[in-house]
């Protein structure tokens, strides 16, 4: 089969993900695996007496609905004291990423979703599978801690 230029261009795009551990990854890399979703963001309960996760229609107040991004990122585990800073070796043991985390789904050896802006070239993709936080909730900024539990959307 002769090569045509597209596929030799597939071929040299190395899909970092697809062959570097989670822990092997570069930090430009690693930041270039988050698709920017804002799912992680939703504000979770937790059950003291059984360990259940709730995660809410909540998002913390600090993510910018319309963009899906955090608005203190870079100070983000400064300002906010129970934002979590995900790390490789983090991504096990936090069960409430999402199904569509590309780190959840890098560590369980899964592909990423089509709509995937290291696929796709962009977020647009993303934003029109419905895949953001952006259409689901509702800002943290007027929601008082002790009526999170209203807030329910599912459980992990």
């Amino acid at each position: 089969m002769k090569k045509t230029a597209n596929n030799k261009d597939r071929e040299s795009r190395t899909s970092f993900w697809e062959n570097t551990p989670l822990d092997r990854m570069t930090q430009k890399q690693w930041e270039s695996l988050c698709d920017g979703c804002g799912l992680c963001c939703m504000e979770k309960l937790e059950d003291a007496e059984t360990g259940a996760i709730y995660v809410t229609s909540v998002a913390c107040q600090y993510l910018d609905l319309e963009s899906s991004r955090c608005r203190i990122y870079e100070n983000r585990t400064f300002i906010n004291d129970v934002c979590v800073q995900l790390t490789p070796a983090d991504v096990a043991k936090y069960r409430w990423l999402p199904e569509t985390c590309a780190y959840r789904r890098v560590l369980e050896g899964r592909p990423l979703p089509d709509w995937h802006p290291l696929l796709c070239g962009s977020a647009k993709q993303m934003k029109k599978a419905g895949a953001t936080a952006c259409d689901r909730a509702v800002s943290g900024d007027a929601i008082h801690p002790d009526d999170l539990h209203h807030f329910i959307d599912y459980e992990v």
